[in-house]
């Protein structure tokens, strides 16, 4: 059964340690079984305006949310030793390992893929392989860097694309399309 973690960060600025808002959604035996939403006060209070016309996150939204510090024992918990993907993986990793950095936090372990990628080689004929495009392809109706939203979706990949190739297993799914699940590093 398909059994991982999608993650989807929402970042204050180009800057990778920037996060902002946080979803982890946890599928166990192909079903949803919990999610985790939060909005994150970063480090540094200089959002810049277009991520703010993007996610539609303010500083003023976020003065008093918690830190990333204060919030990772809770991701630590949902992601470690499991598969856990995003939709533009390297992006999301980059700032998971931005703030592990900005805040000297333990380090995780945990295998990673990229729905990009496994959307890519099963639906080829797709215009494009970004978020909102295989959200309309799946008929689904969300609010695009909505970070649970996104989470959600990119949860579905894996989800779809298993039955689709009838692949029982994350894993057995990367292994048919000829994708390398990778350690998280940091």
């Amino acid at each position: 059964m398909m059994n991982f973690v999608a993650i989807d960060f929402e970042t204050a600025s180009s800057e990778r340690n920037s996060a902002c808002s946080v979803a982890v959604v946890d599928i166990q035996n192909g079903r949803m079984v919990s999610s985790y939403n939060t909005l994150i006060k970063p480090p540094s209070m200089d959002f810049e305006a277009g991520n703010i016309e993007i996610n539609g996150i303010t500083p003023e939204m976020v003065a008093d949310a918690p830190t990333f510090a204060d919030i990772y024992p809770r991701l630590r918990e949902m992601m470690e030793n499991r598969m856990v993907t995003a939709h533009n993986a390297p992006f999301d990793m980059g700032v998971m390992r931005s703030c592990i950095w900005q805040y000297h936090l333990p380090k995780i372990k945990f295998d990673t893929c990229c729905t990009v990628q496994i959307s890519r080689k099963v639906w080829p004929e797709l215009t494009n392989h970004k978020l909102n495009t295989l959200g309309d392809f799946f008929k689904i109706s969300f609010t695009h860097h909505d970070a649970l939203d996104d989470a959600k979706v990119c949860a579905k990949i894996p989800l779809v694309a298993g039955r689709t190739i009838d692949a029982p297993d994350i894993y057995s799914l990367l292994d048919k399309i000829g994708i390398k699940a990778r350690p998280f590093k940091c």
